[in-house]
């Protein structure tokens, strides 16, 4: 982990000299975010809304929430109701040739970005990415889409939502609670209270930071190993009998969450490493870990790993599951949101 990021989020030490340091900088922040949502909500800068309903899947702070095993989870319950779900993303990381790039099945992460190839590949509907999520959200159209789901975006005010879910992780929760760069959030927790939904990945907490009641809690899951190079699937417990002694990595927001999943499951970390999140993974970066032990990984890694990937390397696929009454509310907020869509005659 960073150092900022155990400042945002450990209280180590160095909060007491590098928070004041950062303090002034994290103003200029706040007050260029303000400018900026004023300037939406008084007209100076125009908002656009799509001719079918979207949903917008984001937090208030950096990476690592889940907001990615979330949007699958809407697709899929999207795919079960009859609707024609898309995904539109940024493609963080991405350079495609051209934007909006509409992935297909020869897309790599160096052109769309990690999650958006991670959300095509077990989905298999429409993604596009590009900065402009309008123009991504009229391609997803074009394509014959009936709902779009924005992955990330909560802050791109220029594209209206109809439905507008944060994803919170319990444990981190907001760390010190202070913007950007002085702490890891893009807005304030006063964001919360706007939300349709907000979703507690892994823990509720007792004391919530907001009095918006609409949370859902969610719990991610996991019950298999995909080799990478061959597709091959393997039941944890199979995986377990044979091998308890692993090496892992993880380039993810909080690569620690993974490593203390590996060890709830009853892996044994002989080796582990984390890495930045988005991490452009080359052969070198595995130098280090034994070959006669498996390699596991996220899934989110395995798509940047499989051009070089060795036959004892493996990804865990995670699946956001929820209680029967909150599938229930994620059913009825998605029904709604397409209900009682009306499209704008005039763009705002």
């Amino acid at each position: 982990m960073r150092l900022i990021e155990k400042v945002w989020f450990k209280k180590h030490r160095a909060r007491y000299w590098l928070v004041p340091l950062l303090l002034p900088l994290t103003a200029v922040f706040y007050l260029l975010s303000l400018a900026r949502r004023v300037a939406f909500s008084v007209g100076l800068l125009k908002s656009m809304q799509l001719s079918k309903p979207v949903i917008v899947v984001g937090n208030i702070g950096i990476g690592g929430n889940g907001k990615t095993p979330v949007v699958i989870h809407l697709v899929e319950l999207a795919k079960k109701m009859g609707l024609k779900p898309g995904v539109i993303s940024r493609g963080y990381g991405g350079k495609a040739e051209f934007y909006p790039y509409l992935l297909d099945k020869n897309s790599s992460s160096n052109q769309a970005g990690d999650e958006p190839v991670l959300i095509y590949q077990r989905c298999h509907v429409p993604v596009v990415v590009g900065a402009d999520r309008v123009a991504n959200g009229q391609m997803l159209i074009a394509q014959g889409c009936d709902i779009i789901i924005s992955d990330d975006g909560l802050q791109h005010y220029r594209l209206q939502r109809d439905l507008e879910i944060i994803v919170i992780d319990g444990k981190r929760l907001f760390g010190n609670g202070l913007l950007l760069p002085a702490g890891p959030l893009r807005e304030g927790q006063w964001r919360l209270q706007r939300a349709d939904l907000l979703i507690y990945n892994g823990v509720r907490p007792a004391e919530p930071a907001t009095t918006n009641n609409n949370s859902l809690l969610m719990i991610l899951d996991a019950s298999e190993l995909i080799q990478l190079n061959t597709g091959k699937k393997i039941p944890l417990s199979n995986f377990l009998t044979q091998h308890q002694g692993v090496n892992a990595i993880a380039g993810i927001g909080e690569p620690q969450r993974f490593f203390d999943t590996l060890q709830t499951l009853g892996f044994n970390l002989v080796n582990q490493q984390g890495f930045v999140d988005h991490k452009d993974f080359i052969p070198d970066d595995f130098n280090q870990f034994k070959t006669d032990l498996p390699l596991l990984m996220t899934e989110k890694d395995a798509v940047k790993c499989q051009t070089f990937s060795a036959d004892n390397w493996w990804y865990l696929p995670v699946e956001a599951n929820f209680s029967e009454q909150n599938e229930q509310e994620l059913t009825r907020c998605i029904e709604k949101c397409r209900l009682e869509f009306i499209p704008a005659t005039i763009t705002k």
